[in-house]
């Protein structure tokens, strides 16, 4: 069998995942559009993974958008010959034929097509051009992958709807594991004391992380650690920037954090599941799978961006209050990595084995 994915070049909540659907189906191949091996997470090096090749041009490897109009081409030309293809699909991978049947785990239908003004959050004018010239065919490429499918699975209720909305699907909820637990090895980050405001993500306009800087950064009495890529410049001694964190120093950060805060408008979001593990206290906004994720009060405070004010009185809040570590590590424990696989296996035996389910080579 084989467990495709858009692309494994960056290290992010997606790119867990499908470790974890290789882990519960042993023996799969990872297939790629692109892959390199030391910007995603070193776990992969085990596994046999099969790449279409696209690192192997030097622009896109420095920039994996310039690809966008070709990757999806590239995943139809494939026609995997395995009895089962799972796809993990934000983009381009559910556009992959198979002579099987072939199931989605969707992470978001592309936002690019469906959900525009979050994608373009960041974009210049030329990109902006460029990407509502080529939408026409990205869109046709996008919804005949999907009809080639014989079954979908929403990582969340909130995408779950997106998947309807966009293809007219009725896809069933399978939450992802979490992708970091506390079991494993702890590496000091330095020059970096305990106490923190935590903050993890990639650099993208949606994920709002430069909202948190400036909400911390007029918050003296508070630190603020962000963990993912971006500049670091302009930001105040209290707002520390962080890139190329190894998983034993994430495991660290989330120990020694005070709070972790979310504002991404997330479609599922594994960092706050993350926090959890830790008995870590999580400040997010309410919103996108947050809401199936965080409870008010218990695990947490949902904050206000409102305004700026806003912002910083609900982090105030957050930090003032004594929190039930313990209780919040519980509540954590329903995202577990046994729990994952156990449902994943069995949803996907439904899927693939229901009799309406059509082959997908074309």
């Amino acid at each position: 069998m084989v467990v495709a994915h858009d692309y494994l070049s960056q290290r992010g909540g997606a790119e867990r995942v499908v470790l974890e659907m290789a882990r519960a189906y042993p023996g799969a191949t990872v297939l790629t559009s692109m892959y390199v091996p030391e910007r995603t997470y070193p776990e992969f090096r085990d596994l046999t993974v099969r790449s279409l090749g696209l690192e192997r041009i030097p622009a896109i490897r420095r920039d994996l958008r310039r690809a966008l109009p070709v990757i999806g081409a590239l995943f139809r030309r494939e026609v995997v010959d395995a009895d089962l293809l799972l796809c993990s699909s934000s983009g381009f991978a559910h556009q992959l034929r198979g002579r099987g049947r072939k199931v989605v785990y969707c992470h978001n239908p592309p936002r690019w097509l469906y959900q525009w003004e979050d994608y373009a959050v960041g974009l210049g004018a030329s990109e902006r051009l460029a990407f509502r010239l080529m939408r026409s065919r990205l869109l046709r490429g996008d919804q005949e992958g999907a009809r080639s499918a014989c079954g979908y699975i929403a990582n969340s209720a909130n995408v779950a709807r997106r998947i309807a909305s966009a293809y007219g699907i009725v896809a069933p909820v399978v939450h992802p594991p979490r992708g970091l637990g506390p079991d494993g090895a702890y590496e000091v980050v330095p020059d970096v004391a305990p106490g923190f405001l935590l903050t993890v993500g990639r650099p993208r306009g949606y994920k709002r992380t430069d909202l948190l800087k400036e909400a911390v950064a007029g918050m003296p009495e508070q630190t603020l650690v962000t963990v993912g890529g971006g500049p670091s410049d302009g930001w105040p001694p209290n707002v520390v920037q962080l890139t190329d964190v190894s998983d034993a120093q994430l495991r660290w950060l989330y120990r020694s954090a005070r709070a972790l805060l979310a504002c991404s408008r997330e479609d599922f979001g594994l960092t706050p599941v993350e926090a959890f593990a830790f008995g870590v206290p999580v400040g997010a906004t309410r919103e996108g799978g947050y809401l199936e994720t965080c409870v008010e009060g218990r695990t947490g405070l949902w904050l206000d961006a409102d305004s700026m004010s806003a912002l910083r009185a609900s982090i105030r809040k957050l930090v003032e209050h004594d929190w039930d570590s313990a209780a919040i590590t519980r509540h954590g424990q329903r995202w577990q990595s046994s729990s994952f696989a156990r449902e994943f296996r069995r949803v996907v035996d439904d899927l693939s084995s229901d009799p309406l389910g059509r082959p997908n080579a074309q």
